[in-house]
């Protein structure tokens, strides 16, 4: 088809659009082209998105903005400057429908709807369904642009164009996050008697531990499982020698206490080839709400019904054993900061205030691992995968993946800071090179000056100048409850 059939036809699908009578199209189409004068709608919906606290959503507000004020200039200032045509008339255009105020500049392309197609286009990249409904509020804005009279259909589908073109490059140069997802697996069960009044059962706990959690544990476990022997440990006591005292005569060792403790009860527990019940009585219970017991109830239901389930435990040098995360150099910190501020000012802004907290004041570690040498003020290890990627991990989805997570943050490099925050504004963290990511079996590191402590599960042990971390695959048995696989 010539040019000048195209534009012959551009016109005429205009015309019949400028007479249609329709009550419907001289309702909405003026108050939508409004809303659209100088992406005030896609401001709004970026501001809704970002108060929506979906990371997906972020992202996709982020990226759209971004892709909007690119798409703005390349249209306005390079676009309407090459391609010059006159504004349609508006004659035939009924009174109540026409644009308030008509456009001078070039209608070839119509900057409305290639911002409409880059906002849409760019946030479908970070989140698809979201997309998919933008794309449609975006088809209605370039449809106003027509019915109103600024804009012929050929203007329109430029302006698509040209947008939707800005938003696929960005997607290449910054390609969106494509979220981590771990294949669900069917846990390993064990038969296991049922404990309705809590026979057989020994529980170690502290009163005094979570601000007082723990009485209030003992006294839901007297009501609730009247049989079962409770072992109160006092501040002069030894957890660890009362732990193997009540191993000896319990047929289910249970504890409740912090994430250390827990910790030494798994140990324990492996030694003795006894079943561990956990309590959540400590600060943040991190393993107690991954296997599903982040309440006393769920706990008791549990024991109740002989509900057991066998996770993996990682042990430090052969020594220690780990349920949760260890950690080197300023990471405690970090994580410290961050959950201080992120109730308060979002995660994403927590994590990025802790992120240059830590990285002004952290000492940094050298370390040698898999024959490579660097530097880091962040090192994160992780008993089974956590969830999400990068450098805020926050939760498993499986206990028994025989894997251990680590991530280091390397410093020491030239702008190595300026680097690592600038990633992370950008949501691009985990494709830095100055960051690490390993799932492996095992994992062996040296601190090559000089002993460093190592925090494992909350507790800073003592200083080390080699650690070996090993998986040992599905060795300790759990009350979980039955939903939660």
């Amino acid at each position: 088809m010539t040019p000048h059939r195209l534009s012959a036809l551009d016109r005429e699908i205009f015309d019949a659009v400028a007479d249609s009578p329709s009550p419907l199209l001289d309702k909405t189409m003026p108050v939508l082209t409004r809303a659209a004068d100088h992406s005030k709608l896609w401001f709004g919906i970026a501001a809704i998105l970002w108060a929506s606290g979906s990371p997906s959503a972020r992202r996709g507000a982020g990226r759209g903005i971004a892709t909007l004020a690119v798409t703005s200039l390349a249209t306005n200032q390079l676009a309407k400057r090459i391609w010059k045509r006159s504004r349609p008339d508006t004659t035939a255009v009924p009174l109540m429908r026409r644009a308030r105020r008509m456009p001078t500049s070039s209608s070839l392309p119509s900057g409305h709807s290639a911002s409409a197609a880059a906002f849409a286009v760019a946030v479908g990249l970070e989140n698809p369904p979201l997309g998919y409904g933008l794309a449609l509020l975006a088809g209605l804005v370039g449809l106003s642009r027509v019915a109103t009279g600024a804009h012929y259909p050929g203007d329109v589908l430029a302006g698509f164009g040209i947008g939707a073109a800005v938003a696929v490059i960005g997607g290449r140069w910054v390609p969106p996050i494509v979220p981590s997802k771990i294949a669900p697996s069917e846990p390993l069960r064990v038969g296991t008697a049922e404990r309705p009044s809590g026979a057989g059962v020994v529980l170690v706990v502290n009163p005094a531990s979570g601000s007082g959690t723990g009485t209030r544990v003992i006294d839901e476990v007297k009501a609730k499982l009247p049989e079962a022997e409770i072992v109160e440990v006092s501040k002069d006591d030894d957890p660890e020698a009362l732990l193997r005292d009540a191993a000896q005569r319990a047929e289910v060792l249970a504890v409740a206490g912090g994430d250390g403790t827990v910790s030494c009860a798994a140990a324990v527990a492996i030694d003795s080839g006894l079943p561990l019940a956990v309590f959540p009585a400590g600060t943040f219970n991190h393993f107690a709400k991954d296997i599903g017991c982040d309440t006393v109830e769920a706990t008791v239901a549990a024991i109740r019904s002989g509900s057991v389930a066998c996770v993996d435990a990682v042990t430090l040098n052969e020594e220690h054993t780990l349920l949760n995360t260890a950690s080197i150099g300023a990471y405690p910190d970090f994580v410290r900061r961050r959950e201080r501020l992120e109730h308060k000012i979002g995660k994403p802004l927590a994590g990025l205030y802790a992120m240059v907290q830590t990285l002004r004041s952290g000492k940094p570690v050298r370390i040698r691992y898999d024959n490579k040498v660097l530097q880091t003020s962040l090192f994160f290890l992780g008993n089974c995968v956590y969830l999400p990627s990068g450098f805020a991990p926050s939760r498993r989805i499986r206990m028994d993946d025989g894997l251990i997570d680590v991530r280091i943050l390397q410093t020491g490099m030239r702008f190595s800071r300026l680097r690592i925050l600038g990633a992370l504004l950008l949501g691009r963290l985990d494709r830095s090179p100055l960051y690490h990511e390993l799932k492996v079996p095992e994992f062996t590191f040296e601190a090559l000056d000089g002993p460093t402590p190592i925090a494992r599960d909350g507790e800073v042990g003592p200083a080390r100048d080699q650690a070996s971390f090993k998986v040992h695959y599905r060795a300790l048995q759990v009350f979980q409850p039955l939903d939660q696989s």
